[in-house]
């Protein structure tokens, strides 16, 4: 018997990203023909018009390398921003931005600092790096705790070694944000701290309707230790394509970029992220159906007595009040992928992305029957467990008039 190769413990311990069960396998593994796949935030609107019609002529120089420094969206980027191109870099997803960022700024044992129930890649890229990681828990209503964030960066000391701090806003599962004025007083702490980045990852910015909401991009060049992320993965709809994009300080994109693979973008992802951009036509659809959506699964979820989560990005997290692997198996075999999130410690909670009026209403239809189907728990503070002790009393969030992040 061949003896392994000896790796690291945090190696040994890493529990791989579980991306969104794929329709074709669901189709094979139950014996459905029709498949509604609502599980992973994507825009069921598909590509932008403006990207599909660059993608075939992109097509046509696949036999040559793409441009290493990604000329043309950057500066497509800048000037969408209003921002200088040394202010900004791009990355094979935010994934990519998110694992580098984590390489650059992290020794070994050294930490990251983040919101429990964040984006699950901060920490699979953190543990992959042999960086630790320590989680500051939720708010009730599963807000981001930034008072806390910050309450624990003024107590650290050097041997805590905290390189990184990880802020979603919008933040994936949950979909809560944090207001501009709590964001305000933590860069006026520490938007400028030269022993820690701050990463803001506002990937569902386009989907706010929070009235107290803003982006940071207007404010960036003000701080030098602050970086945003960007993705073409939601509301322009190219999350096959990975095209993501950092916005940081030029310090900070010259440390990326002197360890990003040349060629990290591709000529098609390139060409139609550039294309992408300036469809503003398309955003502002896809915008539209994502707010209409989650206002008929808020009526369909309280018509159905399950507790929500309102959301700022384009899927609702939602209490079934029962084991949710076996409400899960229950909606693949009628066709329909929604996504647990037990990999969260949520062990009764799904999240529902938006998908066509078709699919949202399938997949509602199969919910309820679903629901009758698994039996559910014991009676308990089902919002206690969530950990919300006033999410039973939650509404949709209004739209006003003209939001839209």
């Amino acid at each position: 018997m061949t003896k392994s190769m000896k790796v690291s413990d945090e190696i040994l311990k890493l529990v791989p990203y579980k991306a969104g069960k794929p329709i074709a396998e669901t189709q094979r593994e139950y014996g459905v023909e029709k498949v509604y796949k609502l599980a992973s935030n994507e825009n069921p609107l598909g590509p932008s018009p403006h990207a599909l019609a660059v993608i075939n002529d992109a097509a046509q120089a696949l036999h040559r390398y793409p441009d290493p420094a990604g000329f043309e969206l950057i500066r497509a980027v800048a000037k969408h921003w209003n921002l200088p191109p040394n202010w900004i870099s791009i990355g094979n997803g935010s994934n990519e931005v998110i694992d580098l960022l984590i390489r650059i700024y992290c020794a070994p044992g050294e930490f990251i600092l983040q919101s429990a129930a964040s984006f699950v890649a901060y920490a699979v890229c953190a543990q992959a790096a042999r960086v630790r990681i320590q989680n500051i828990p939720l708010l009730p209503g599963f807000k981001t705790d930034i008072e806390g964030i910050t309450q624990r960066l003024r107590e650290r000391k050097e041997a805590d070694s905290i390189r990184l701090v990880f802020i979603a806003n919008p933040n994936n599962p949950t979909g809560t944000y944090v207001g501009w004025n709590q964001v305000d007083l933590y860069l006026k702490e520490f938007g400028n701290d030269p022993n820690v980045l701050t990463v803001f990852d506002e990937a569902y910015v386009e989907f706010v309707r929070a009235s107290d909401y803003r982006s940071l991009m207007p404010e960036v060049q003000k701080y030098s230790s602050v970086a945003i992320l960007r993705t073409f993965s939601k509301v322009h709809g190219l999350a096959g394509l990975r095209v993501g994009v950092l916005v940081a300080a030029p310090e900070v994109i010259d440390l990326y970029n002197r360890v990003r693979n040349p060629f990290n973008i591709n000529e098609i992802g390139g060409k139609a992220a550039t294309a992408a951009l300036g469809d503003h036509d398309f955003m502002q659809k896809s915008v539209e159906h994502t707010w209409k959506s989650l206002d008929y699964f808020y009526e369909e979820l309280n018509r159905l007595k399950l507790p929500f989560v309102p959301s700022q990005g384009n899927f609702v997290l939602f209490e079934t009040k029962r084991d949710v692997r076996l409400l899960h198996e229950a909606l693949l075999r009628r066709g329909i992928i929604l996504r647990p999130v037990g990999n969260y410690g949520f062990n009764t909670l799904m999240r529902m992305s938006v998908g066509l009026e078709v699919e949202n209403k399938a997949a509602v239809k199969a919910l309820e029957e679903a629901l009758k189907e698994v039996p559910e728990l014991p009676p308990r503070d089902w919002a206690a467990l969530m950990p919300s002790k006033n999410l039973e009393g939650l509404k949709p969030t209004p739209v006003p008039s003209g939001s839209g992040g």
